[in-house]
């Protein structure tokens, strides 16, 4: 996105980048086995993985009808997310949104985000979970704070099975299918 199914409005998905914000909030976040079964499906080293590391790009336009659906779905189920968030059974970790933020070259950048928290302002703050794109003198873990509004998508694993993630969906088919297919099983709603 450089992480989980990070995309621009003019979007961009970066599906080697899914394994390596796995491995930015493995690190963070104690889901090594998660890192490793995805690292070994995706072919991407764990050893030392960076978000910017091993990132391509894959561009979906903006009007993408599946990644417009993706998102509201994400949307839809948000109460899911903040459930586990506020009240983790001890098989749920990794809790991250997926936030888009504004920028001048493109209609926004949509990057996971670390470390959330609900703040008594009614905004909420996060640690980028991998370094910014195109929001100028940004880096991954510095915090940013956003609204409810910008809020695109999220995840968590519950026993070691990636729950949310729906704007990874849509990428699927810019992978390979052995890659789609294994990404799936990992998903608890495949």
């Amino acid at each position: 996105m450089n992480g989980l199914a990070a995309w621009d409005d003019q979007h961009c998905g970066r599906c080697g980048g899914v394994v390596a914000m796995i491995c930015a909030l493995s690190m963070r976040n104690g889901c090594a086995a998660l890192v490793a079964i995805l690292a070994m499906v995706m072919g991407v080293p764990t050893t030392g993985a960076r978000a910017e590391d091993h990132s391509p790009v894959i561009d979906v336009p903006s009007a993408d009808p599946e990644m417009a659906a993706a998102i509201a779905r994400a949307r839809a189920t948000l109460p899911t997310f903040w459930a586990s968030y506020e009240a983790p059974k001890p098989t749920e970790t990794g809790h991250s949104l997926k936030v888009r933020f504004a920028t001048s070259r493109t209609n926004g950048e949509h990057i996971w985000m670390l470390d959330v928290k609900r703040l008594p302002s009614g905004l909420y703050s996060g640690r980028f979970g991998n370094a910014p794109r195109d929001l100028r003198g940004k880096r991954e873990g510095d915090l940013a704070e956003f609204r409810e509004a910008d809020i695109t998508d999220w995840m968590f694993v519950r026993n070691g099975k990636i729950v949310g993630c729906e704007t990874m969906r849509p990428l699927f088919k810019s992978m390979s299918k052995a890659d789609a297919a294994a990404f799936r099983a990992r998903m608890e709603t495949p």
